[in-house]
């Protein structure tokens, strides 16, 4: 089941063909044999949130009893995804054996198809990266990303070994939707951008990869890596914005990516903005092909922006001139985005060097504070953690999370205290 056809549903707990709804529906840990996948899932999933954990906080945490956390947690140590920490000593009773994740018990790849490069990740089960293969393009075609995709995963497999190999869970897979619609701003042929029109990537990247196959929006990914590995963790609800060729973002409801009926919620790209003639999108104010295109009409090379993603000293004073405006547009879409759902946190990421996304993120919050926000409570307005791999690392954890993982929502409710 890849997620392209699970519209509505709120991403987090996955391969729901072996879960049953009585599963899904309970929020605590149950001794029952029939959710002993679930028990397991929530003890992986509660020690990566805490990093690592004793058995008798597992127990506290879970209200499961401690021989049913024992029972769990041998099986998990016996299927490699768990390692024993030094003893905790120094409190009153028996020194406390914590368990965390084993780095080497799974693994995971994402494949990013993005308008100029696309990027092989794979990521180990802590969610490290291990090694990554980057392709650039002046435009993609089906058959140019397919065939970076055999380059990666050869490159992959190489890299991390047959071991590792062995382990690997599935690929995800993270694709801007209707790649077509965009061909005038890409500077591509149309009859080349056209042949996306009848490629399911998915299933054209599952003739070739040894390993199950996930889908999601290129931008939701990247909201995805922020909730999981970002500085999302730090937020029950956010919106996303990420700055790559065109701006996309994600929603994050209770601590879950909400995707929407067709997969299209945080399609903050269409949001409406005041232009010189009337409404205009988003897209059109705060991207980076609108940064390429000021940088040609300079004389210099627009595509020095994916070719250096790490240092665009070398681009000029249209730097600046472009974080300004696109800070102007991206703190009226925050102030749209609170007043309707009272987010948490607005977090601003993108396919940025590092000092160029500080200085965006500066510019926003300056502009923000400007604007007339009443009627609106406080947002946090805060950098990605994640970077230009964040669309790569999303569509990695997709398989992990489907595969070993549980809703982050049903987390937040295990930890709080509960009645009785």
């Amino acid at each position: 089941m890849t997620y392209s056809s699970l519209p509505g549903k709120v991403w987090g707990v996955s391969n729901l063909q072996s879960t049953s709804p009585a599963e899904t529906r309970g929020y605590l840990g149950s001794s029952q044999s029939g959710v002993r996948l679930h028990n397991e899932r929530l003890v992986l999933s509660l020690i990566r949130a805490h990093g690592a954990l004793p058995k008798a906080e597992m127990a506290e945490l879970t209200r499961l009893s401690p021989q049913t956390v024992s029972v769990i947690v041998r099986k998990l140590e016996d299927d490699g995804l768990l390692l024993r920490e030094n003893l905790l000593k120094g409190k009153v009773g028996q020194p406390r054996q914590p368990f965390r994740l084993n780095p080497d018990g799974a693994f995971s790849v994402g494949l990013k198809v993005g308008r100029r490069s696309s990027d092989i990740l794979c990521i180990d089960f802590s969610g490290a990266r291990r090694t990554r293969h980057r392709e650039v393009y002046d435009y993609p075609t089906p058959a140019t990303v397919i065939d970076i995709a055999r380059r990666g995963f050869a490159h992959v497999e190489q890299e991390i070994g047959p071991e590792a190999t062995q382990r690997i869970s599935g690929i995800g897979i993270a694709a801007p939707f209707e790649l077509w619609n965009w061909q005038q701003e890409v500077g591509a042929p149309k009859q080349a951008m056209e042949q996306w029109r009848d490629v399911d990537i998915a299933e054209e990247i599952k003739a070739i990869a040894p390993w199950p196959v996930y889908f999601c929006n290129d931008a939701t990914a990247a909201c995805a890596a922020e909730l999981f590995f970002g500085a999302g963790r730090g937020y029950r609800d956010f919106i996303s914005f990420y700055v790559g060729f065109f701006v996309g973002g994600g929603v994050v409801l209770n601590g879950s990516l909400f995707q929407g009926r067709t997969g299209s919620a945080g399609s903050v790209a269409a949001m409406p903005m005041p232009g010189r003639s009337g409404p205009e999108q988003l897209v059109r104010h705060a991207s980076l092909y609108s940064l390429e295109r000021a940088v040609q009409a300079k004389g210099g090379d627009p595509l020095m922006l994916t070719r250096q993603p790490s240092d665009w000293s070398g681009v000029g004073p249209v730097l600046d001139t472009w974080i300004a405006e696109t800070a102007k547009h991206l703190a009226i879409a925050a102030l749209a985005a609170i007043s309707v759902i009272e987010f948490e946190a607005v977090i601003i990421d993108g396919t940025l060097p590092d000092p160029v996304k500080w200085q965006l993120v500066a510019e926003v919050k300056k502009t923000f504070e400007s604007l007339d926000r009443r009627g609106t409570q406080t947002v946090a307005i805060v950098a990605g953690q994640t970077g230009i791999d964040a669309r790569a690392l999303g569509a990695a954890s997709l398989p992990l999370f489907a595969n070993y993982m549980i809703d982050r929502d049903v987390l937040f409710k295990v930890a709080e205290p509960q009645p009785g």
